[in-house]
């Protein structure tokens, strides 16, 4: 412990892997080609303080039962560690996941409903954060009146009053002037002309940088784009993989002023 506190008091990076049967093991390739990246491209120009959400969110209908949407997390987590590896300061406001989540990643705060992912928003608004980037499904209804305990089965028809659940990028537009603001626009069912159309709507209500929309059921399609990059002037360009996503994210943060 003495000479790893010496080495890093000299301002070498020293990685611990998990500890397993009273030993530190080697930590994965992956982990340390992610740190060594972070490292070094943290002393590149344009660093930007990023705050990322991403999962889904969900409402409880009782201390047992809830409403929740759909989202893995999986693509949230893919563009946290692409800017991680490139440098950014990233903290993650993360929902209900599924997809692994990577372990390099410095800072992660779980909020499972929207109202806690909204406050911890807000209260990350505080400080001087450069660009916000929201993946997070959240829920746009929530449960009226949560149930206390756990409504009795076989009773008959369940009616559940939801109301409507506050806009993220809405509420915190007032809080994040000058930031690079990223949002995530995904529906179903609609022609691509209504995507970006319904995107460039949400750019111009929430004052975002840009939104990237795509359409549930190409997700599962190989012919059709990873999804759509929308701009403020209402352009789009079309972003063929997942890592055209990320690129794509990576160059509006690093180049945009948010203004």
């Amino acid at each position: 412990e003495d000479v790893v506190a010496s080495l890093r008091e000299a301002g070498n990076l020293v990685l611990w892997g998990p500890l397993e049967e009273s030993k530190r093991k080697n930590p994965s390739a992956e982990e340390i080609v992610a740190r060594f990246a972070h490292e070094i491209n943290a002393k590149a120009p344009q660093r930007r303080s990023v705050v990322l959400t991403l999962g889904a969110t969900r409402s409880a209908i009782d201390d047992i039962r809830h409403i929740q949407n759909t989202s893995s997390g999986a693509t949230g987590w893919s563009i946290a560690s692409h800017l991680y590896k490139h440098g950014h300061d990233v903290t993650c406001v993360a929902g209900i996941t599924t997809a692994p989540q990577p372990s390099w990643l410095p800072l992660v705060i779980n909020t499972p409903s929207p109202e806690a992912m909204l406050n911890e928003c807000k209260a990350l608004a505080n400080d001087a954060i450069e660009a916000w980037i929201h993946v997070a499904a959240v829920l746009d209804y929530v449960v009226e009146t949560p149930a206390k305990g756990k409504l009795a089965s076989e009773q008959g028809p369940l009616t559940v009053p939801l109301i409507e659940s506050p806009k993220h990028i809405v509420e915190l537009k007032g809080v994040c002037e000058g930031a690079v603001r990223i949002g995530f626009k995904l529906e179903s069912g609609i022609k691509q002309t209504d995507l970006i159309h319904r995107a460039f709507a949400q750019i111009q209500r929430a004052d975002m940088t840009a939104v990237i929309a795509n359409r549930l059921e190409d997700l599962v399609r190989n012919d059709k784009p990873r999804g759509y990059l929308v701009d403020r002037q209402g352009a789009h360009f079309v972003l063929e993989t997942e890592q055209d996503l990320c690129t794509a994210v990576q160059t509006l943060v690093e180049r945009e002023s948010g203004a």
